[in-house]
């Protein structure tokens, strides 16, 4: 366990002596409805985040850790403390004295605003942090905050949402470099295609179209400036072209359990029209398509590429399986995409068959009931 530890510095980061490290997580609120196995498993999380954050010491100049209050949701955007933190003060104030931290904060912004915390960023970058380890139980993955501390920074990101200990001797415990060739390889061949078929024995079959969109790799080595990575790594992913999708997805699996029967989500026009099922978690997707239709939204295929991940009830760890599919609802807008909401959840598909389809009309099978054909 030690070891993988050490190795988020030394191997996945490439944590130099002379850099500043962020460690964050968040912690259960007293207001959230949760069960004893969960507020478990989320304590662990925080303990974890302050071990590695402790570890990190030896590996470079400064560490700072942060916890804060839990979000509502996947693809929340972290408080405004993170910000100071990793960005630094001056930059925060900026962004405040000029109104555009809260419409960010609050993901209601317009590419006036964006433009706006960009330029302000990139002219005062020179006091944020290096490299990121976030911890917390809710993804920050698909936010403008990893977006803008990647892409105008420079900082090298990890992303650890629902991390478990056991992952460090399990999804952890891979051959990275074999795993960033298969992973990097996938991403070249999905790229020569427009459009995709899906197709799962429980009855899943989904079209969308990615033409003018780009897979990405994340192979979990984050040495490059700019480098985000989920840990455990192991995915090829991208967003789809808005209002392509169509289709039916069952689902068997929420993000952290097996559902007791099944649901099922009808597609048209890139969007949910349709949740049916007994399950109690339709209610919470429910809740969520009510709070903004965005949320509806296709926002993301991705295909599993660790042979070490093995667990389906996580699905940090669950998404990437070798030989697994996940689709994700909601936001895209920090992967392509033109939706933003303060929403991002993915679901995992097992023994998929993928079809590519080219341009000229020809197919090509990728995977074919769970099995990685290249």
């Amino acid at each position: 366990m030690l070891d993988a530890i050490k190795n988020i510095f030394k191997i996945n980061l490439g944590v130099k002596k002379t850099e500043r490290v962020l460690v964050f997580t968040d912690r259960v609120k007293e207001t959230d409805n949760h069960d004893e196995s969960d507020f478990e498993r989320r304590e662990k999380l925080r303990c974890l985040a302050i071990i590695i954050a402790e570890a990190g010491k030896a590996f470079c100049k400064e560490v700072l850790f942060h916890e804060y209050p839990a979000l509502l949701s996947h693809g929340s955007e972290p408080p405004r403390e993170i910000w100071e933190l990793a960005f630094g003060k001056n930059i925060v104030s900026l962004l405040e004295k000029n109104n555009l931290l809260h419409p960010i904060l609050n993901k209601k912004t317009d590419s006036t605003i964006l433009k706006q915390a960009e330029e302000i960023i990139a002219k005062n970058k020179k006091n944020a942090v290096n490299c990121i380890i976030a911890l917390s139980n809710y993804s920050t993955s698909h936010t403008r905050f990893r977006g803008f501390i990647t892409g105008i920074c420079g900082c090298r990101y990890a992303s650890m949402p629902l991390f478990e200990v056991s992952m460090l001797e399990g999804a952890m415990n891979v051959d990275w470099k074999a795993l960033e060739h298969r992973t990097l390889k996938l991403a070249k061949i999905v790229n020569q295609a427009e459009n995709i078929e899906i197709r799962t024995p429980n009855g899943t079959n989904l079209y969308l179209s990615k033409k003018g969109r780009k897979a990405l790799a994340d192979t979990g080595i984050l040495t490059k400036k700019g480098a985000f990575s989920n840990l455990p790594a192991g995915e090829v992913f991208l967003a789809p072209v808005e209002g392509s999708a169509y289709g039916e997805l069952i689902l068997e699996w929420a993000p952290t359990r097996q559902l007791k029967s099944t649901i099922s989500l009808k597609i048209e026009k890139g969007n949910v029209v349709k949740i049916s099922g007994e399950e109690e978690y339709v209610k919470y997707l429910e809740k969520k398509f009510e709070e903004n239709y965005f949320n509806r939204n296709i926002a993301e295929l991705g295909i599993g590429t660790n042979n070490s991940a093995k667990r389906p009830d996580n699905i940090l760890e669950s998404e990437k399986i070798l030989g697994t599919i996940h689709i994700a609802l909601g936001d895209n807008s920090s992967f392509g995409g033109k939706i933003s909401t303060p929403f991002h959840q993915d679901f995992v598909f097992f023994k998929p068959t993928v079809r590519l389809i080219y341009k000229d009309g020809s197919r090509k099978e990728i995977l074919k009931n769970g099995k990685l054909l290249i």
